[in-house]
């Protein structure tokens, strides 16, 4: 006697899901594919970069210009052009927004937070604070005293931020947290402009300073700051795995052998050092790294070890990005990078947060 063949038909949980929707690749292929595609796109949009401008020059003279110079084909005002302005304004790009980028991160990952970003939580505001006291109360210019001073409101401003999020009942959850980082930036802010009114100096440094620019920097300026950010960049990437363990939460970091005290000293002091750096060479730029590591953990996955460094590459190419159009659209008058970048942003952002409302 054989089995009756008859029974339930087959529910679509025992059916296999037809090839179109398994086509596209697995995570573990995506994530070292979007950190080819971020550098070969970040080398591009440097190329890009000194290429465009106020004036355009064609892409064999700039990079005759770089590793050639005083070859016949290039005068000396193009040479001065690449050289002596448009690079080191990519080099500071490329810094500024890695910085950013990675800043964010850490700060999305340490506070579990999807809100977190250094223009959102105080943190930028807090080196403002700090750069405008240390010019209007002061009279420090020089960009290695006012960077100390953006350090310690950069501080400040985090502690401040956490310790009002952290009250009450649930800890620091992430609407407190936002709430808190709000409250302290319009406090933050208020004071600022207060300060920079009162100093006719501290008040033109502050408004040049506030709109956000690349330009006015040299090599003095890159050797000078190189040593936060690389400090910054190191403790940062060394939470990767900690903030892998903290996304499941506290308890289960404990009990995994996190020690949360040291590893959020370490994140804090990598945030720190970078927002405060960045924002003292060239101003609050904001959305970066609030928007940077939500696209990079749509390919890559919430693992950090994949997520900081992804950031670290697509960050500097939506800065870049954002000042070569800033170039363009109003030539020959340029657009502050700040500017584009939060309408290159914002629109992404709100893109983001309706994606997340519909998975709901």
């Amino acid at each position: 006697m054989t089995r009756d063949s008859t029974g339930p038909a087959p529910t679509a949980r025992d059916v296999a899901p037809p090839a179109a929707v398994t086509a596209s690749p697995p995570r573990p292929l995506r994530r070292p594919l979007l950190v080819t595609a971020a550098a070969v796109t970040l080398v591009v949009l440097c190329l890009a970069s000194l290429a465009i401008g106020a004036r355009s020059i064609p892409l064999d003279l700039v990079v005759r210009a770089l590793v050639d110079p005083g070859h016949p084909r290039v005068d000396a005002e193009t040479e001065a052009i690449v050289r002596s302005t448009r690079l080191f304004r990519t080099v500071v790009a490329v810094l500024a927004g890695t910085a950013l980028g990675l800043a964010g991160a850490v700060m999305q990952g340490l506070t579990r937070n999807p809100l977190a970003d250094p223009g959102l939580l105080g943190v930028s505001a807090g080196a403002a604070f700090g750069t405008v006291v240390a010019v209007g109360v002061f009279g420090i210019t020089a960009l290695m005293g006012s960077i100390w001073f953006a350090f310690g409101g950069t501080l400040v401003a985090t502690v401040v931020v956490y310790l009002l999020g952290s009250r009450g009942r649930g800890g620091a959850s992430p609407v407190k947290l936002a709430l808190a980082g709000v409250a302290v930036t319009y406090l933050l802010d208020s004071l600022t402009s207060g300060i920079a009114l009162t100093d006719p100096e501290a008040l033109d440094r502050y408004r040049y300073w506030s709109s956000g620019s690349l330009t006015g920097h040299d090599g003095g300026t890159l050797l000078r700051i190189a040593p936060f950010l690389i400090a910054g960049a190191l403790l940062a990437l060394t939470t990767a795995t900690a903030l892998n363990s903290i996304a499941l939460g506290d308890d289960v970091a404990v009990a995994l052998g996190r020690r949360l005290g040291m590893v959020r000293l370490r994140a804090v002091l990598a945030v720190t050092l970078l927002t405060g750096t960045i924002t003292a060479v060239v101003g609050p730029i904001v959305f970066v790294g609030l928007v940077v590591p939500h696209v990079v953990r749509l390919i890559t996955g919430p693992d950090h070890r994949w997520l900081l460094p992804g950031s670290m590459l697509v960050a500097p190419c939506l800065l870049l990005a954002a000042d070569i159009i800033g170039r363009v659209v109003a030539r020959p008058q340029e657009i502050d990078v700040s500017l584009v970048a939060a309408f290159l942003g914002a629109p992404v952002f709100i893109a983001l947060v309706r994606r997340r409302l519909a998975e709901l």
